[in-house]
């Protein structure tokens, strides 16, 4: 792969990488430790992820039971996940907190197949402003140093990677709404 297009092709890259990581936390009715990712507890000071603080498990399928390694976390952990937008109010019992994930009724589910498919568009914007980038980049080398023909070949190389990576958000999509809808 030529150098100039390699930058770009990170690029989109990550735009496919930070839409997984959405879907990710997206809850389909089966408990996903991966809800928690974005949650932060003060840790002494330091906004610390739930992971790093506690045992995360799921002892159930939907129900996720998160462990913190000392007593004292309880309150704070209960407090990160009341605030955040998951949507689900935590059961503290003095040990342990659990997260019981409710079944997704069908407009919930349609809901969040619409989230999904706004993420993804977000997520092929990104990968097009990546490839515009790049076009406006190849057309200033045109001013003297790199011949047309040059130019055209990078454009076409950096358009079947876009095309590559738009499918690739594609089937993400399916996947993740396949996943939603199944019951």
């Amino acid at each position: 792969m030529d150098e100039r297009i390699k930058s770009y092709d990170e690029k989109m890259t990550k735009a496919i990488e930070h839409l997984e990581a959405d879907f990710a936390a997206i809850r389909a009715g089966r408990a996903n430790p991966h809800v928690l990712d974005k949650l932060r507890v003060d840790y002494y000071g330091t906004p610390t992820p739930i992971q790093q603080v506690g045992n995360v498990t799921v002892p159930e399928a939907r129900i996720i039971q998160i462990a913190p390694w000392e007593k004292s976390l309880l309150k704070d952990i209960e407090k990160a996940i009341l605030t955040s937008d998951i949507g689900i109010n935590p059961t503290n019992d003095g040990n342990v907190i659990r997260l019981v994930f409710p079944e997704l009724t069908e407009d919930r589910r349609k809901e969040l197949v619409k989230d999904i498919k706004k993420k993804a568009e977000d997520a092929k914007v990104a990968v097009r402003n990546v490839r515009r980038d790049g076009n406006d980049a190849f057309k200033k080398l045109g001013k003297g140093e790199v011949s047309e023909d040059e130019i055209k070949s990078l454009e076409d190389e950096l358009q079947k990677i876009t095309d590559k990576y738009v499918k690739d958000i594609d089937v993400l999509v399916d996947a993740k709404t396949k996943e939603l809808m199944t019951v």
